[in-house]
Protein backbone atom coordinates (compact mmCIF):
# COMPACT_ATOMS: atom_id res chain seq x y z
CA UNK A 1 0.00 0.00 0.00
CA UNK A 2 1.36 3.25 -1.06
CA UNK A 3 2.40 5.80 1.84
CA UNK A 4 0.87 8.86 2.83
CA UNK A 5 3.36 12.18 2.09
CA UNK A 6 3.90 13.56 5.41
CA UNK A 7 2.34 16.93 4.08
CA UNK A 8 -0.96 14.74 4.34
CA UNK A 9 -0.61 14.22 7.98
CA UNK A 10 0.19 18.24 8.72
CA UNK A 11 -2.41 19.30 6.31
CA UNK A 12 -4.78 17.16 7.82
CA UNK A 13 -4.04 18.42 11.22
CA UNK A 14 -4.11 21.87 10.20
CA UNK A 15 -7.36 22.04 9.26
CA UNK A 16 -8.84 19.82 12.42
CA UNK A 17 -6.84 22.81 14.21
CA UNK A 18 -9.30 24.84 12.02
CA UNK A 19 -12.52 23.09 13.05
CA UNK A 20 -11.69 23.21 16.43
CA UNK A 21 -10.85 26.74 16.24
CA UNK A 22 -14.36 27.73 13.75
CA UNK A 23 -16.90 25.58 15.91
CA UNK A 24 -15.29 25.04 19.41
CA UNK A 25 -16.49 28.79 20.98
CA UNK A 26 -19.88 27.04 19.77
CA UNK A 27 -19.83 24.05 21.41
CA UNK A 28 -18.15 25.32 24.46
CA UNK A 29 -21.14 27.79 24.90
CA UNK A 30 -23.74 24.85 24.17
CA UNK A 31 -21.61 22.85 27.11
CA UNK A 32 -21.99 25.57 29.45
CA UNK A 33 -25.78 26.37 29.13
CA UNK A 34 -26.44 22.86 30.56
CA UNK A 35 -25.32 24.01 33.99
CA UNK A 36 -27.04 23.85 37.23
CA UNK A 37 -28.44 26.95 39.20
CA UNK A 38 -25.67 27.26 40.99
CA UNK A 39 -23.22 27.42 37.48
CA UNK A 40 -21.07 30.62 36.12
CA UNK A 41 -19.87 31.24 33.03
CA UNK A 42 -16.61 29.61 32.71
CA UNK A 43 -15.75 26.06 33.80
CA UNK A 44 -15.49 24.08 35.73
CA UNK A 45 -19.68 23.02 35.53
CA UNK A 46 -21.54 23.09 38.37
CA UNK A 47 -24.06 20.18 38.03
CA UNK A 48 -26.03 19.68 34.54
CA UNK A 49 -29.57 20.96 34.41
CA UNK A 50 -31.89 22.70 31.88
CA UNK A 51 -32.32 25.43 34.73
CA UNK A 52 -31.43 28.28 32.49
CA UNK A 53 -33.61 27.11 29.89
CA UNK A 54 -36.41 27.50 32.00
CA UNK A 55 -35.11 31.01 33.22
CA UNK A 56 -34.70 31.89 29.70
CA UNK A 57 -38.34 31.95 29.05
CA UNK A 58 -39.13 34.19 32.11
CA UNK A 59 -39.51 37.43 30.57
CA UNK A 60 -38.22 39.09 33.89
CA UNK A 61 -35.04 37.50 33.46
CA UNK A 62 -34.06 38.40 30.42
CA UNK A 63 -36.05 41.96 29.10
CA UNK A 64 -37.14 42.61 25.68
CA UNK A 65 -35.68 39.20 23.96
CA UNK A 66 -38.67 37.31 22.64
CA UNK A 67 -39.78 41.43 21.44
CA UNK A 68 -36.18 41.79 19.56
CA UNK A 69 -36.22 37.98 18.30
CA UNK A 70 -40.11 38.88 16.38
CA UNK A 71 -38.08 41.86 15.25
CA UNK A 72 -35.01 40.00 13.92
CA UNK A 73 -37.58 37.33 12.01
CA UNK A 74 -39.88 39.61 10.75
CA UNK A 75 -36.98 42.24 9.43
CA UNK A 76 -34.79 38.85 7.93
CA UNK A 77 -37.75 38.14 6.06
CA UNK A 78 -38.39 41.66 4.77
CA UNK A 79 -34.74 41.81 3.58
CA UNK A 80 -34.83 38.27 2.02
CA UNK A 81 -38.06 39.10 0.00
CA UNK A 82 -36.52 41.97 -1.49
CA UNK A 83 -33.03 40.78 -1.96
CA UNK A 84 -34.57 38.00 -4.08
CA UNK A 85 -36.86 40.28 -6.41
CA UNK A 86 -34.53 42.56 -6.47
CA UNK A 87 -31.38 40.27 -7.22
CA UNK A 88 -34.08 38.63 -10.02
CA UNK A 89 -34.18 41.84 -11.07
CA UNK A 90 -30.82 43.17 -11.66
CA UNK A 91 -30.10 39.36 -13.14
CA UNK A 92 -32.20 39.89 -15.63
CA UNK A 93 -31.20 43.34 -16.60
CA UNK A 94 -27.35 42.84 -16.84
CA UNK A 95 -28.05 40.35 -19.08
CA UNK A 96 -27.15 42.93 -21.44
CA UNK A 97 -24.78 45.87 -21.65
CA UNK A 98 -26.30 49.26 -21.31
CA UNK A 99 -24.65 52.57 -20.43
CA UNK A 100 -23.20 52.82 -17.53
CA UNK A 101 -23.69 49.13 -16.30
CA UNK A 102 -19.76 48.64 -15.32
CA UNK A 103 -20.05 51.32 -12.83
CA UNK A 104 -23.16 50.34 -11.65
CA UNK A 105 -21.45 47.04 -11.15
CA UNK A 106 -18.94 48.64 -9.27
CA UNK A 107 -20.90 50.78 -7.02
CA UNK A 108 -22.96 47.86 -6.40
CA UNK A 109 -19.96 45.62 -5.14
CA UNK A 110 -18.34 48.65 -3.05
CA UNK A 111 -20.82 48.62 -0.54
CA UNK A 112 -19.00 45.30 0.58
CA UNK A 113 -16.00 46.80 1.55
CA UNK A 114 -17.20 50.07 3.17
CA UNK A 115 -16.98 49.19 7.12
CA UNK A 116 -20.26 48.63 8.53
CA UNK A 117 -20.32 50.79 11.06
CA UNK A 118 -19.91 54.17 8.38
CA UNK A 119 -23.11 52.30 6.42
CA UNK A 120 -25.29 52.13 9.52
CA UNK A 121 -23.99 55.96 10.37
CA UNK A 122 -24.94 57.64 7.37
CA UNK A 123 -27.95 55.58 7.11
CA UNK A 124 -29.08 56.69 10.04
CA UNK A 125 -28.22 60.33 10.33
CA UNK A 126 -29.68 60.70 6.52
CA UNK A 127 -33.30 59.48 8.35
CA UNK A 128 -32.61 61.93 11.42
CA UNK A 129 -31.92 64.80 9.32
CA UNK A 130 -34.68 64.12 6.80
CA UNK A 131 -37.23 64.51 9.83
CA UNK A 132 -38.44 60.38 9.24
CA UNK A 133 -37.85 57.95 12.83
CA UNK A 134 -35.22 56.04 13.07
CA UNK A 135 -36.65 52.70 12.90
CA UNK A 136 -35.86 49.15 12.32
CA UNK A 137 -38.31 48.28 9.72
CA UNK A 138 -37.24 51.52 7.42
CA UNK A 139 -33.63 52.78 8.08
CA UNK A 140 -32.99 49.45 9.87
CA UNK A 141 -34.11 47.53 6.84
CA UNK A 142 -32.79 49.85 4.68
CA UNK A 143 -29.02 49.54 6.10
CA UNK A 144 -29.53 46.01 5.62
CA UNK A 145 -30.44 46.08 2.40
CA UNK A 146 -26.68 47.65 1.43
CA UNK A 147 -25.16 44.32 2.66
CA UNK A 148 -27.50 40.90 0.91
CA UNK A 149 -28.00 42.91 -2.15
CA UNK A 150 -24.55 42.70 -3.50
CA UNK A 151 -24.31 39.22 -2.64
CA UNK A 152 -27.38 38.25 -3.81
CA UNK A 153 -27.04 40.58 -7.12
CA UNK A 154 -23.22 38.42 -7.65
CA UNK A 155 -24.79 35.14 -7.11
CA UNK A 156 -27.54 35.90 -9.95
CA UNK A 157 -24.74 37.30 -12.36
CA UNK A 158 -23.22 34.27 -12.23
CA UNK A 159 -26.58 32.14 -12.68
CA UNK A 160 -27.77 34.35 -16.13
CA UNK A 161 -23.62 34.10 -16.88
CA UNK A 162 -24.29 30.45 -17.80
CA UNK A 163 -28.28 30.12 -18.32
CA UNK A 164 -28.76 28.66 -21.38
CA UNK A 165 -30.78 31.10 -23.29
CA UNK A 166 -31.65 27.93 -25.93
CA UNK A 167 -34.90 27.34 -23.62
CA UNK A 168 -36.44 30.71 -23.94
CA UNK A 169 -35.75 30.70 -27.48
CA UNK A 170 -37.79 27.28 -27.49
CA UNK A 171 -40.58 29.26 -25.51
CA UNK A 172 -41.08 32.01 -27.70
CA UNK A 173 -41.05 29.94 -31.08
CA UNK A 174 -44.29 28.06 -29.32
CA UNK A 175 -46.03 31.86 -28.87
CA UNK A 176 -44.56 32.40 -24.76
CA UNK A 177 -44.85 35.51 -24.17
CA UNK A 178 -42.48 37.28 -22.17
CA UNK A 179 -43.66 37.45 -19.35
CA UNK A 180 -44.54 33.37 -20.12
CA UNK A 181 -41.13 32.62 -20.60
CA UNK A 182 -40.03 34.18 -17.32
CA UNK A 183 -42.77 32.59 -15.05
CA UNK A 184 -42.98 29.12 -16.88
CA UNK A 185 -39.48 28.54 -18.21
CA UNK A 186 -36.75 30.91 -16.24
CA UNK A 187 -37.77 30.98 -12.87
CA UNK A 188 -38.05 27.07 -12.63
CA UNK A 189 -34.91 26.87 -13.57
CA UNK A 190 -32.89 29.10 -11.84
CA UNK A 191 -35.53 27.97 -8.00
CA UNK A 192 -32.55 26.50 -6.31
CA UNK A 193 -30.55 29.62 -6.91
CA UNK A 194 -33.57 31.88 -5.58
CA UNK A 195 -33.15 29.51 -2.34
CA UNK A 196 -29.53 30.39 -2.18
CA UNK A 197 -30.31 34.21 -2.29
CA UNK A 198 -33.33 33.54 0.23
CA UNK A 199 -31.10 31.71 2.46
CA UNK A 200 -28.53 34.76 2.25
CA UNK A 201 -30.53 37.60 2.61
CA UNK A 202 -32.25 36.19 5.78
CA UNK A 203 -29.37 34.80 7.55
CA UNK A 204 -27.56 37.88 6.93
CA UNK A 205 -30.04 40.07 8.14
CA UNK A 206 -30.88 38.37 11.35
CA UNK A 207 -27.58 37.91 12.47
CA UNK A 208 -25.78 41.90 11.49
CA UNK A 209 -24.91 44.02 14.30
CA UNK A 210 -22.94 47.11 13.00
CA UNK A 211 -25.28 48.12 10.10
CA UNK A 212 -28.13 47.71 12.48
CA UNK A 213 -26.61 49.72 15.30
CA UNK A 214 -27.65 52.76 14.66
CA UNK A 215 -30.32 52.08 12.83
CA UNK A 216 -32.84 50.04 14.72
CA UNK A 217 -34.39 53.27 16.25
CA UNK A 218 -35.39 52.53 19.99
CA UNK A 219 -36.20 48.75 19.46
CA UNK A 220 -33.25 46.44 19.57
CA UNK A 221 -32.94 43.42 17.29
CA UNK A 222 -31.55 40.32 18.42
CA UNK A 223 -27.90 41.05 17.77
CA UNK A 224 -28.18 44.20 19.85
CA UNK A 225 -29.99 42.47 22.98
CA UNK A 226 -27.63 39.96 23.05
CA UNK A 227 -24.88 42.67 22.85
CA UNK A 228 -26.71 44.64 25.91
CA UNK A 229 -27.15 41.43 27.78
CA UNK A 230 -23.29 40.66 27.77
CA UNK A 231 -22.48 43.99 29.95
CA UNK A 232 -25.30 43.38 32.83
CA UNK A 233 -26.18 39.31 32.22
CA UNK A 234 -23.83 37.36 34.10
CA UNK A 235 -25.41 33.68 34.02
CA UNK A 236 -25.25 31.24 31.92
CA UNK A 237 -28.71 32.24 30.50
CA UNK A 238 -27.04 34.21 28.31
CA UNK A 239 -25.37 30.73 26.98
CA UNK A 240 -28.62 29.39 27.05
CA UNK A 241 -30.00 32.04 24.39
CA UNK A 242 -26.93 31.42 22.48
CA UNK A 243 -27.49 27.84 22.02
CA UNK A 244 -31.14 28.48 21.50
CA UNK A 245 -30.20 30.47 18.91
CA UNK A 246 -28.03 28.73 17.10
CA UNK A 247 -30.24 25.55 16.72
CA UNK A 248 -32.95 28.07 15.59
CA UNK A 249 -30.25 29.00 12.36
CA UNK A 250 -29.35 25.59 11.84
CA UNK A 251 -32.77 24.60 11.68
CA UNK A 252 -33.41 27.53 9.22
CA UNK A 253 -30.39 26.59 6.96
CA UNK A 254 -32.12 22.97 6.75
CA UNK A 255 -35.45 24.04 5.83
CA UNK A 256 -33.90 26.37 2.71
CA UNK A 257 -31.97 23.16 1.98
CA UNK A 258 -34.73 20.71 1.64
CA UNK A 259 -37.07 23.56 0.03
CA UNK A 260 -33.73 23.32 -2.86
CA UNK A 261 -33.62 19.27 -2.29
CA UNK A 262 -37.41 19.25 -3.07
CA UNK A 263 -37.27 21.51 -6.20
CA UNK A 264 -34.32 19.74 -7.85
CA UNK A 265 -36.01 16.18 -7.44
CA UNK A 266 -39.60 17.60 -8.70
CA UNK A 267 -37.57 19.16 -11.83
CA UNK A 268 -35.41 15.63 -12.16
CA UNK A 269 -39.10 13.84 -12.07
CA UNK A 270 -40.24 16.52 -14.54
CA UNK A 271 -37.42 15.57 -16.89
CA UNK A 272 -37.79 12.01 -16.34
CA UNK A 273 -41.25 12.10 -17.47
CA UNK A 274 -40.35 14.35 -20.33
CA UNK A 275 -38.04 11.92 -21.67
CA UNK A 276 -40.53 8.70 -21.33
CA UNK A 277 -42.84 10.54 -23.25
CA UNK A 278 -40.63 10.80 -25.98
CA UNK A 279 -39.63 7.49 -26.19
Amino acid sequence: MERRPKSFYFLSAFFVLFLVFLYGPTLTIGILSFQGPGGGLTFPMRGVSLYWFRDLFEQQAVGDIWGSFRRSFVLGLMVMVTTVVVSVMGGLAFRKRFAGSTILFYLIVTSLVIPSILISLGVGLIWSQSGMPVHWSTSGFGSQLTWTLPFGLLIMFAVFNRFDRSYEEAARDLGASNWQVVRFVVLPIIAPSLIGVALFGFTLSYDEFARTLLTSGVHNTLPLEIFGMTTNVTTPVLFALGTLTTVFSLLVIAGFLLIAWQLRRRQNAKGSDAGKGLV
